[in-house]
């Protein structure tokens, strides 16, 4: 769905790309690159010195055109050559310098944010499109990429002409300087007010860029779903309506810019040859010579060409003010999960316990629906424990609190009696296996995304692993066995083999605490059989929490936990929840036994 064109947060966020300063958050990953940054300012100091003094060489050619010393005309001739030679060993080092720095400093910035990224909760992505985090990563630090590659040299080498032309035009003919300087407010005011319609275009812009793709990044991702319910014209539309919103954002932009650059150029060259004309009428009087006025001439075509450069080189550090802003966010967001600054530590072997203490929670994004109304569970080691109940009672959110994907509004959730939020999330989650209800598989080969549950596996343990959970056999039927690439999502797999592939990962991972959330929902009743059957030797000597609606599963488990509307409402035997009657009973005739207990 296409947003409408102005949204209250986004201009409100377009209004602070005010001024360049945005760029300054670029500074820390610039800073440990100051050797480079030094050289790069070096070849380009010298490379705009030596533009600034091919004005005098050319000076001094004219002047003795008519000379009776021919040798000195060959030696500035000469000097003029060696000027140019220089000229471009200069350009070429700090083109090399310049675009260097940039590639280092946009990929230090691209891994920055997706670290930062990569481990924020769950809950920042429920606000968060992933194709506009993949815009910014992409797009945004592109952008970036022209500026520090590129644009910034280009705009400190024609601050230094601009300066030094002056500099040496007010030696070469104050008069004429003095009336290049009652330009410069001309070409100032159009700079100031367009240049503050750009900044906030350019944000506009890429804010729509990142919707673009947005949008087609949740249509692919979803594309046989797409396809199945013959929903590519809506999909089209959709598409093309926010495609077509960043295009009349660009080609706003783009005419504020052209705008810009032909008012400069033209203020800039106007008043140029107006000077010029004077200039000539004083070398007719005599008042200086013509190499004098063509020496003025070319240092005053330098410089307008610098303030020309300038404007538009503006216009790209006004993006990339933007798109920086836009990054920094990311870096900055804040996690509604935090790490402890002291964390506590487990005892090892961690043995499973796990306590659910008065838990209340609720969505960040549906803050009136309660997910889970004070819970109070123990699961002892080494339990296995099920969790039943209608869609929506909580099963899931009990998975994702013992995750710690978010917090309790209310209450604790303790593994071995240590709190969650006092721990370290990476030192936990580690004694951890989950088996979720749509297994997630990589666009890597089958060994390795066996292997995500243990890097360190060894092949021989790969094979085990698959073996138990019954995957072993479909996958040496692939082209390349265990070495075969599944393709982006598993493409290549169906659904139970997809599940197999997940169960296989966390019988590989070895945790003391086993987390299946529908792990059999997609398996054929063969595979079904083999993988329960694995499943159950798994979870002998370890803690487990099994969210299933299939009896064979339920009945199975050490204690059935029946939930509803996020409470409790009952535990027990699948035998002694059946003869209290109410809604594990009810559940059971539904959905268990078609009818019959």
């Amino acid at each position: 769905m296409a947003r409408a064109p102005h949204t209250t947060p986004q201009e409100a966020e377009r209004e602070k790309s005010r001024r360049l300063g945005s760029l300054g958050a670029l500074w820390p990953f610039m800073r440990p690159y100051k050797g480079m940054m030094a050289a790069a300012l070096v070849a380009l100091s010298l490379t705009a010195t030596l533009s600034l003094i091919l004005p005098l060489a050319v000076r001094r050619v004219v002047d003795n055109f008519g000379g009776a010393d021919g040798a000195l005309l060959d030696r500035y001739f000469g000097a003029a050559l060696a000027i140019a030679a220089l000229l471009a060993l200069g350009t070429a080092a700090r083109y090399a310098l310049v675009t260097r720095f940039g590639e280092r400093v946009v990929a230090d910035i691209r891994k920055a944010v997706f670290d930062r990224v990569i481990s924020l909760s769950p809950a920042f992505f429920e606000k968060t499109m992933t194709g506009e985090v993949l815009s910014r990563i992409t797009t945004d630090t592109t952008l970036i990429l022209s500026v520090i590659g590129s644009s910034v040299s280009v705009a400190l080498r024609n601050v230094l002409l601009f300066l030094g032309g002056m500099t040496m035009m007010l030696f070469t003919s104050a008069k004429l300087t003095g009336l290049v300087l009652l330009i410069v407010p001309v070409v100032i005011v159009p700079i100031m007010v367009l240049g503050r319609r750009l900044r906030k275009l350019s944000r506009e812009n890429q804010d729509w860029i990142a919707e673009s793709s947005g949008n087609a990044s949740e249509a692919l991702l979803a594309v046989q779903t797409v396809q199945a319910y013959t929903h590519e014209d809506r999909s089209r539309a959709a598409f093309g309506e926010v495609t077509e919103k960043s295009f009349a954002s660009a080609r706003d932009r783009i005419t504020t810019r052209a705008a810009l650059t032909a008012i400069v150029i033209f203020l800039v060259f106007t008043g140029v040859v107006g000077v010029l004309w004077i200039g000539a009428w004083d070398v007719r009087a005599g008042g200086m010579s013509v190499g004098t006025l063509v020496q003025f001439v070319i240092l005053a075509v330098m410089v307008a060409g610098a303030v020309g450069s300038l404007s538009e080189v503006i216009g790209e550090l006004q993006r990339a003010a933007g798109a920086t802003e836009r990054l920094v966010e990311l870096l900055h967001a804040e996690d509604a999960v935090q790490e402890p600054a002291s964390p506590a530590k487990l005892a090892q072997p961690v043995k499973g316990e796990i306590t659910f203490d008065a838990v209340s929670f609720t969505y960040p994004t549906r803050p009136d629906m309660s997910a889970l109304d004070e819970v109070n569970l123990t699961i002892t080691p080494g339990e296995t424990v099920a969790l039943v109940g209608p869609s929506g009672a909580g099963k899931t959110t009990i998975i994702q609190m013992l995750q710690r994907f978010y917090d309790p509004v209310k209450g604790r959730v303790l593994l071995d009696g240590v709190a969650l939020n006092d721990l370290s999330r990476s030192a936990f989650r580690q004694h951890l296996a989950l088996v979720p209800q749509e297994p997630v598989i990589f666009a890597a080969s089958a060994a390795d995304n066996i292997r995500f549950g243990r890097p360190d596996a060894t092949d021989a343990e790969v094979e085990a692993a698959a073996q138990a959970a019954a995957a072993h056999e479909f996958i040496t039927k692939l082209p390349d066995g265990y070495d075969s690439w599944l393709g982006e999502r598993g493409v290549m797999l169906s659904g139970g083999q997809k599940q197999r592939i997940a169960i296989a990962r966390a019988i590989l991972r070895n945790a003391p605490v086993l987390l299946l959330d529908e792990a059999t929902s997609a398996l054929d009743a063969e595979s079904e059989r083999l993988v329960q059957g694995a499943v159950d030797r798994l979870a002998e000597d370890r803690t487990t929490i099994i969210v299933a609606h299939r009896l064979a599963t339920v009945k199975k488990a050490d204690r059935i936990v029946v939930m509803d509307q996020g409470r409790i409402v009952a535990t027990g035997t699948h035998d002694a929840l059946v003869a209290e009657g109410g809604l594990y009973a009810r559940l059971a005739r539904l959905q268990f036994t078609e009818g019959t207990v």
